[in-house]
């Protein structure tokens, strides 16, 4: 069955029969509330990952006034979740929500998710000082969402080592949590190994996009297929993976315009994502007005795509392998990792950027970035080569291995 046949049968509400299920006394129920929100039309969430810069350099220069203009547009359009996590944005994303958002509007009208850094642990009382400053800096008294963050094989160590499901569950039954769940980055055998360990969990973020679907790396359609087996709403991160399916190759644009000219390119990969069955909300981390405006245009009376669209992302995405290098999506984490301080992402994005442009070009915009990183961070060349942020990487990416290929690029 190949991707749009798939998705097909999920909208006819006949998909995945042949997946074994769990029995009714296995099978944890969805709570009443997360039932409203799988049935909600308003899928669309707030990701405060790329917020808007004053400084493009420095992640903690949040542009307020910019900020402050998405955060209204998106309520006002009937949208209402918004997601942060303790590391965003250089570690002031909550900061920023509760600027943006908690101090400037009705706490009835708004729901936020945060994240327990399980990577980053030394201690099991940790958990307690992270969730209590969380709290602190997005001047909450609970959280709506909760989730473990990032469960992969490097971190699930960490994970049953410190108790952290139960962790979180114990805050929820203190009111501080009113739904628990966790963000997962790895194969799907191990998903299933977590939900069976774990089976309180009431939801799963998972990466899913049109291009990462049938990735033997990411394995979307696996790990959503598992979800779905477990009876648990799925939120979906990197819909437009890191904005590399908003800002597409020419070849790739020219198919979706011919498609629906009046249609933003982005538009195809959220609502990809977003015609699942049983997702409950598709994160989209916007980087200014325009973003919102247009996220929130098609999301308000959202259509699942039919059967010719879906031809259409499959077009798209033939083409699309040809033509993307490097699968990052700008998650950061390697940067975390980095002992040399390389700024992996905005390397790999300009390379990305010069292998999709024409030869002969009179001015090599990417050239000129690279060198105004350079005077701040390590160069691609500087790579010691310890893998550490191989480690950390959601996409799986050989990073070693590309830096080489960046400095080669940029460096020669």
């Amino acid at each position: 069955m190949n991707r749009r046949e798939f998705l097909m049968s999920t909208l006819a509400a006949f998909a995945l029969s042949a997946l074994p299920k769990l029995t009714l006394a296995e099978a944890i129920p969805v709570s009443e509330a997360v039932k409203k929100q799988i049935n909600n039309q308003n899928k669309l969430g707030f990701g405060f990952m790329r917020l808007p810069l004053k400084d493009l350099q420095d992640q903690t220069s949040i542009d307020y006034n910019e900020l402050n203009k998405m955060v209204d547009i998106f309520l006002e359009r009937g949208f209402t979740y918004f997601d942060t996590a303790w590391m965003y944005m250089g570690y002031e994303s909550e900061n920023a929500l509760r600027k943006s958002l908690v101090e400037r509007h009705p706490r009835d009208k708004f729901t936020v998710a945060s994240k327990l850094p399980i990577g980053m642990l030394k201690s099991a009382e940790q958990q307690e000082e992270i969730f209590n400053k969380q709290l602190e800096k997005t001047g909450l008294d609970y959280f709506d969402y909760y989730l473990v963050h990032n469960v992969n094989a490097n971190t699930i160590g960490n994970a049953r080592k410190y108790d952290s499901f139960k962790f979180v569950a114990d805050k929820k039954k203190e009111g501080k949590i009113k739904h628990i769940g966790f963000s997962f980055h790895d194969n799907p055998e191990l998903l299933e190994e977590v939900l069976k360990e774990y089976p309180e969990v009431e939801f799963i973020q998972l990466q899913i996009n049109y291009a990462d679907w049938d990735n033997a790396a990411i394995q979307s359609r696996k790990c959503y297929e598992i979800a779905q087996k477990y009876n648990k709403p799925v939120i979906v991160m990197e819909p437009v993976k890191g904005g590399s399916l908003a800002i597409v190759p020419p070849k790739v644009e020219k198919i979706f315009k011919n498609a629906e000219p009046n249609m933003s390119v982005a538009s195809w990969a959220i609502r990809y994502a977003a015609s699942l069955e049983g997702v409950m909300m598709v994160l989209s981390g916007m980087s200014n007005v325009e973003q919102v405006e247009d996220n929130t245009s098609y999301m308000q009376n959202f259509k699942p795509l039919n059967e010719q669209e879906l031809r259409v992302v499959e077009t798209a995405l033939k083409t699309l392998h040809d033509e993307i290098t490097i699968p990052c999506t700008e998650c950061r984490y390697c940067v975390e990792a980095c002992p040399m301080k390389i700024a992996i992402p905005d390397y790999f994005a300009l390379y990305n950027a010069e292998k999709q442009e024409r030869d002969g070009k009179p001015f090599n915009a990417q050239a000129l970035y690279y060198d105004n990183l350079t005077q701040t961070h390590g160069k691609a060349s500087q790579c010691i080569g310890c893998k550490l942020c191989e480690k950390n990487c959601p996409q799986h990416i050989e990073i070693s291995k590309w830096m080489k290929e960046v400095a080669k690029t940029f460096e020669a």
